[in-house]
């Protein structure tokens, strides 16, 4: 668990700084800096899609994984989530909702929370999730200085997320090879791009209920076993 905590105390710290010296920087540059980074976000996800083996497989992942999504409606469930934050601190200005969620997604659906978490649980290193706290830590800077505060509560999302894969993968050692994981990040892949799309374009992909489909090469490998 001691890559979660320092990656959850990453996020906190560099909301905290985005957000109480955001005032520094121009809403221009604001504006501009955001959109450089989904840019990066497109980029990463896209680096990572293409690492798929089974393009058909990523499909049906996707279909399932949506269809999961849409009947328990993360989405919704994440925003709701993101509301209540709000009204519990509503002395603090910005929409808390809106940078909870965008930031929730992105710290969670990428492969390195993934990867990250199994080989924590697997191996008890801590080598990729130590990574990733440096790059959330200073991608929630930006976003917190764009978003507001409520990118600093996502890390409640990153503690419960990862920390619940870091003991799960422990129990399901067999089950997470190679191939599957691969097959994991690729979906992840998929759904970072389009978290990054919704930080560019108007029409909002409702991202948290695709999230189901990170998951679905498991049961496909476990079928075909």
């Amino acid at each position: 668990m001691l890559g979660t905590l320092v990656n959850t105390g990453a996020i906190i710290v560099g909301s905290l700084i985005g957000y109480f010296f955001k005032n520094l920087i121009p809403e221009k540059y604001s504006d501009t800096i955001m959109k450089a980074i989904s840019l990066g976000v497109i980029m990463i996800g896209l680096q990572m899609a293409l690492e798929v083996q089974n393009v058909l497989l990523m499909i049906i992942s996707l279909f399932l994984g949506s269809l999961i999504g849409e009947i328990i409606n993360i989405e919704e469930g994440l925003d709701k989530a993101g509301d209540f934050i709000e009204n519990k601190l509503s002395k603090l200005k910005g929409n808390i909702s809106q940078g909870f969620v965008a930031a929730t997604l992105l710290y969670c659906t990428g492969s390195m929370a993934i990867l990250g978490a199994i080989e924590g649980g697997l191996l008890g290193k801590h080598d990729i999730l130590i990574a990733k706290s440096f790059l959330d830590g200073v991608v929630s800077i930006a976003l917190s200085a764009s978003l507001g505060i409520g990118v600093l509560f996502s890390s409640l999302s990153v503690l419960i997320y990862q920390g619940s894969i870091v003991l799960l993968a422990g129990l399901a050692k067999n089950i997470l090879t190679e191939v599957v994981i691969n097959e994991m990040s690729a979906v992840g892949g998929l759904l970072i791009l389009a978290l990054g799309l919704n930080f560019l374009l108007k029409d909002r992909i409702r991202v948290g209920n695709l999230l189901p489909s990170i998951f679905i090469p498991i049961l496909y490998f476990l079928i075909i076993k």
